[in-house]
């Protein structure tokens, strides 16, 4: 089972050439087990509302969309993960990164991302 990063839903949406050969794999054998986390939602919010992505409608039903299309759940973030973001090691300065992570080792899933600091926390298994 497999948690996209954020980057790694865009890119799965619309443009899946920045996918790596290993990710697309990854997606593929685990179809009926992908999520995301809703701190996605809130970063692809945030991307389009200061013209930094661009989206063919409002982002929350870009978001709705997209999870339905590729068969992704949504797990929303509780106060475990909020707790579990704040004690992780200060690798990564990205709250929304951290949520992620978090939301990772909460579920037991890989995370699917190319970031390279988040590649850094030993208890979370990366994927790219």
């Amino acid at each position: 089972m497999i948690l996209l990063d954020t980057c790694s839903l865009l890119w799965l949406a619309s443009d899946q050439k920045k996918l790596s050969a290993k990710a697309k794999k990854a997606i593929k054998a685990n179809a009926g087990g992908l999520f995301v986390s809703s701190i996605s939602a809130f970063e692809i919010s945030i991307k389009k509302k200061k013209g930094k992505l661009k989206l063919p409608f409002l982002a929350s039903k870009w978001f709705e969309e997209v999870l339905e299309f590729h068969g992704i759940d949504e797990i929303p973030i509780d106060s475990q993960t909020a707790l579990r973001s704040v004690a992780l090691p200060a690798i990564h300065s990205d709250p929304c990164d951290r949520f992620i992570i978090a939301t990772s080792l909460e579920h037991s899933l890989s995370i699917l991302t190319i970031d390279p600091l988040i590649k850094q926390y030993k208890q979370a298994k990366v994927i790219w």
